[in-house]
């Protein structure tokens, strides 16, 4: 019998990555936006996400939406460690969402929405950083409950890693561009994603070498067997990523430097997930102590079952439709 609480563990990681590769991109888009060199460039960026930026953040929604359904005692002890970067987070998406409406409706407030758009997507993406790192370095528990300090989650680690998804983030921004983009902008975007593809490399290396020695089950999992295989694996997958990135810029390609851009997230993703399992919550809570009854998991399945496959095929069905080069005559209404 297939275990419950895993079953949602996977569910759950599948919306937050989905999360992270989409709205990654148009946090990129908004984090490039004041490098833009006129205001015909900068309707033109905001028009290339403008049609799918908030269907990307239903999976932010459903991941913790389901976290709290699903895993109350995780929910319960992440939302008090993570409170700050969370709360500074959605404060910053709000405010870059107000920005996509109100820039297009004023002339003389233009260059103060213009802050916002840029300033809510930097800080929502240097948030995100943040609690990643937190996360990382361990959440003390003690009693079920949060056992830390106010400020715990402030290290050198989460500042490092908040860095780490700013310029990652931008990384994804920048393909998007040179996919969805033509003429002067795509050519800018082409020579700043050589830089930002190797800062987002050098801070995925740096987060490697000091993620196993945040805690000794890291360590142990990643260099001993079977774990010592897959820290081969997964520097030749990212290797093969790099290389899909780095010919397609060079070959001026579309869809390629985007999509590889994407692997090393998906990549990076998969490792965090080896570091963790099987805890949701390092060093200590694990997936099958912080779930919810196993009726109430299988009765949110159920739901999740039909729902889930809805939201991917209207997020398809958007991406579809807006499909192809943005015309920079075409505004957003």
């Amino acid at each position: 019998m297939f275990e419950l609480s895993f079953i949602w563990a996977g569910i759950i990681a599948f919306a937050v990555l989905t999360y992270v590769i989409l709205d990654g991109f148009d946090l990129g888009v908004g984090i490039l936006f004041p490098f833009a060199k006129s205001e015909r460039e900068k309707a033109t960026m905001m028009n290339s996400i403008a049609p799918i930026w908030d269907g990307n953040e239903t999976w932010l929604v459903m991941g913790g939406g389901g976290l709290f359904a699903v895993f109350p005692l995780a929910y319960a002890v992440i939302m008090p460690a993570l409170y700050m970067p969370i709360i500074l987070m959605l404060l910053a998406l709000i405010f870059r969402g107000v920005a996509f409406e109100y820039r297009w409706r004023t002339g003389r407030w233009k260059p103060v929405w213009d802050v916002a758009f840029f300033g809510g997507s930097l800080i929502a993406a240097f948030m995100q950083g943040i609690a990643l790192g937190a996360l990382v370095q361990g959440i003390e528990v003690a009693d079920r409950a949060y056992a830390g300090g106010w400020w715990d989650w402030l290290s050198v680690f989460s500042i490092l890693t908040g860095f780490a998804v700013v310029i990652g983030y931008a990384l994804l921004g920048s393909t998007w561009l040179i996919l969805k983009t033509e003429g002067s902008l795509q050519r800018q975007m082409q020579g700043y994603a050589w830089w930002l593809a190797a800062g987002t490399l050098g801070f995925i290396g740096i987060a490697s070498v000091l993620t196993p020695f945040q805690d000794p089950v890291y360590f142990e999992r990643w260099f001993n067997l079977p774990g010592s295989v897959l820290s081969v694996l997964m520097p030749g997958a990212v290797l093969a990523a790099t290389w899909a990135l780095f010919t397609g810029l060079n070959a001026s390609k579309d869809g390629q430097p985007f999509l590889a851009a994407l692997a090393l997230f998906v990549l990076c993703f998969i490792g965090i997930g080896i570091s963790f399992y099987p805890n949701i919550v390092p060093p200590s809570l694990t997936i099958a102590e912080a779930a919810a009854p196993d009726e109430s998991l299988l009765f949110a399945l159920v739901g999740t079952v039909v729902l889930v496959p809805m939201i991917l095929g209207y997020t398809a069905y958007a991406y579809w439709v807006f499909r192809g080069k943005i015309d920079p005559e075409e505004g957003y209404h």
